[in-house]
């Protein structure tokens, strides 16, 4: 399908340098593949990544809820960050589906920066977060005597708040930006999602000005936070390598393995797809790239937690005995109704 021939609708925003100017009312999103049973196939493996991500992180948000010895600090955030993975997936997961089985791949341009915003807003939140996590850990291992009065749940709680309001609101001026640019050309986003650098390329507006401010907030951010975890695991390092026992630091650094796993696959994208020489950007690459943190590691960070932490485990395993336990012990009293009932 030739989507440069497919017409746009434009609303008119007056003239600039003595040029009518427009700007799209909507874009096109374009497709992974034009193979129909190709699409067909990649739409299934989507919906069953969905399913997982949702199941991943609503499960760990209840389990955490629900059993009382998960009522701790690092718990509390990981399942804020579950909350967020959830609601991060499902800004650009249910787009991607749609899009396999409509005719029509377009996105209102109101959609669009609506995406956009929350995309930016969650993925900054989750860096934050992240830092957030270390900073629990370094407390844990380094102050271990001072864990309980420093990481008290009201601490947490005001983490968390910071990292939304900060992420909610660099967001908005990062998007806020995109309303004095112009597009007035394709309206074809070479990407599965509205990104800022695929919009970048469709205007006809300089982008010097949204490109600078995107540096300086999203890089402001991720920094930051890099300069916390950076931070925390050197001191948690230096902690751990004074412990003289092997048993002991091997159980030590057990307990920050699962969020050093998340952090190096979170940042470590990020940067490879932020930092890299703009001479070696390729929109395909940065497709790729934006894929992995945004659909699989919503989907893995879940399951790296439940899979590399013990007192997760033991929590699983305690809620499926006690429903086996209730299960067995309404089953005789179903097989007397089913008799009953035979009578």
């Amino acid at each position: 399908m030739n989507y440069l021939r497919v017409p746009c609708k434009d609303i008119n925003y007056g003239t600039h340098n003595g040029r009518n100017q427009t700007s799209m009312s909507e874009f096109i999103l374009l497709e992974l593949t034009d193979d129909p049973e190709l699409q067909i196939l990649l739409f299934m493996v989507f919906l069953v990544v969905y399913f997982i991500t949702l199941l991943g992180n609503i499960g760990m948000i209840v389990l955490i809820r629900m059993d009382p010895h998960l009522h701790k600090p690092i718990y509390l955030l990981l399942s804020t960050l579950s909350f967020t993975d959830l609601c991060y997936s499902s800004v650009i997961i249910p787009q991607m589906l749609l899009n396999f089985i409509v005719e029509e791949k377009t996105i209102s341009y109101a959609e669009c920066i609506t995406q956009l915003y929350f995309y930016s807003a969650l993925a900054s939140t989750e860096c934050l977060l992240l830092a957030v996590m270390a900073y629990d850990r370094y407390v844990a291992l380094c102050n271990p005597l001072l864990y309980t009065v420093i990481m008290t749940r009201g601490l947490c709680i005001k983490l968390t708040a910071a990292a939304y309001v900060s992420g909610f609101l660099h967001s908005v001026i990062e998007t806020g930006c995109l309303f004095r640019l112009s597009f007035c050309g394709s309206n074809v986003i070479n990407h599965f999602a509205c990104d800022f650098p695929p919009l970048f390329m469709l205007s006809c507006t300089d982008t010097s000005i949204n490109e600078l401010v995107l540096f300086i907030f999203a890089g402001s951010v991720t920094m930051s936070a890099v300069i916390v975890i950076i931070f925390s695991y050197s001191y948690i390092i230096t902690t751990v390598l004074k412990i003289r026992s092997a048993e002991g630091r091997r159980k030590a650094f057990s307990t920050c393995t699962s969020h050093f796993i998340c952090v190096t696959l979170f940042y470590g994208t990020i940067l490879i797809m932020y930092l890299r020489p703009s001479s070696s950007y390729s929109q395909e690459t940065d497709k790729i790239l934006s894929f992995f943190y945004a659909v699989v590691i919503p989907m893995l960070n879940p399951l790296i937690y439940s899979l590399r932490n013990q007192e997760v485990k033991e929590a699983v395993r305690k809620i499926i005995c006690r429903n086996m336990h209730s299960w067995e012990m309404l089953e005789p009293d179903l097989s007397i109704s089913w008799w009953l009932h035979l009578r």
